[in-house]
């Protein structure tokens, strides 16, 4: 297996660290979560500009015709920062499942305005039971002529109150439960008969949860086939699983750097607490796990790309499950070593310690993604 970086790909990487550290630094991100959006549609242009939103679609469209391996360089400096913008529902699931399951005249129409920052996207599809299981959806499209009718509800879709446009998984046909029968919409964000109620996230985000009421939408918006929307979904889902074990790994890389300065100028009995051999045995274990979760991204940034359903979802579950470990450990022992000071608003290790917290329980839990991985491997 092949783990170095081409020299389009180190560019990449490159000028994201760079603006990182150059223009997002903690407290120009601590403005932005006092703003109404908590992001700056400003960034979201650069982003756009400097290529980032298209790293992972198609060359014909306007992207970069890149993969997960690009998209992970994005997202593990996007971590490092804690960025607010959404990159990972508007680009990195959205646009995943426009690009995997849209129709021709659906790509051109929707992804050269993503990739220009000029359109954003949210993907509604989790409901309140059970936790996290994406192919039980209660949310109904009745046919109607030509058009569908979308009644439900569905809860904590990421970035919806910023979205233009939202992707909606509704049930065509089947029972709840039935992987078959579930179909993808898209539907104006402001559409008659929509109903969204937003709030703040833990981790600086913005979510809704969103009531369709007799929401009408044309037969044109149905994204790929009716009834076969739930392979599109969870491939989409697959994708945006190993982005978000790389966004967790910069932010585990930054938590952990932290710690390190920290012990190094915190003084205790006249000496830097460093000096201790406890806590030294402590950044040992902290540095052992990032770089296994480093490991573990590269690993599934690769099979995710795989044909092979199985191999996708073994690298994806093992993946999501070890690196969910790994950053409770980090995010933990941050917060330990610093004490009380690292649970204040003021310090960025509090921040780092729930996002990553909040990350274990994202698009499955490390308990949910170890069952899935015990299932596949029998």
């Amino acid at each position: 297996m092949d783990l170095s970086f081409s020299e389009e790909q180190l560019l990449i990487k490159e000028s994201v660290e760079k603006f990182i550290e150059k223009d997002y630094d903690f407290d120009t991100r601590n403005k932005l979560l006092e703003t109404e959006e908590r992001f700056s549609r400003s960034n979201w242009k650069s982003f756009a500009e400097l290529g980032w939103l298209g790293v992972a679609l198609p060359e014909e469209f306007g992207g970069f015709d890149g993969g997960p391996v690009e998209t992970m360089l994005v997202m593990e400096a996007f971590g490092s920062g804690m960025v607010l913008e959404p990159y990972i529902s508007s680009v990195v699931l959205s646009g995943s499942i426009i690009n995997l399951g849209g129709s021709a005249e659906q790509k051109k129409a929707l992804l050269p305005p993503l990739m220009e920052g000029d359109l954003l996207l949210a993907t509604a599809f989790t409901e309140k039971e059970p936790a996290y299981a994406p192919a039980t959806v209660s949310v109904k499209a009745e046919k109607q002529g030509d058009n569908y009718i979308i009644n439900g509800d569905k809860v904590m879709v990421i970035d919806a109150p910023s979205a233009d446009k939202l992707i909606v998984s509704a049930r065509t046909a089947g029972e709840a439960t039935d992987p078959s029968g579930l179909s993808l919409f898209l539907v104006d964000a402001n559409a008659p008969g929509i109903t969204l109620a937003g709030y703040n996230t833990m981790d600086g985000a913005r979510a809704a949860n969103i009531t369709f009421a007799n929401v009408q939408v044309s037969a044109s918006d149905l994204i790929g086939e009716a009834g076969n929307g739930y392979e599109t979904l969870s491939r989409a889902i697959e994708l945006t699983t190993a982005a978000l074990c790389a966004h967790a790994v910069g932010m585990m890389q930054s938590a952990y750097q932290a710690t390190l300065d920290y012990v190094k100028t915190r003084e205790q009995f006249g000496v830097p607490i460093g000096k201790f051999q406890v806590l030294q045995h402590r950044l040992v274990d902290m540095y052992m796990a990032l770089e296994q979760a480093r490991s573990m991204v590269y690993m599934v940034s690769i099979d995710v790309a795989s044909n092979d359903a199985l191999t996708r979802q073994k690298a994806v579950s093992g993946a999501k499950a070890y690196v969910g470990k790994c950053a409770r450990l980090i995010a933990q022992d941050s917060v330990q070593i610093h004490g009380g000071v690292g649970m204040t608003e003021e310090l960025n290790v509090g921040h780092y310690f729930r996002n990553l917290t909040l990350f274990c329980n994202a698009l499955g839990s490390t308990d949910y993604h170890l069952k899935c991985y015990a299932e596949l491997t029998k």
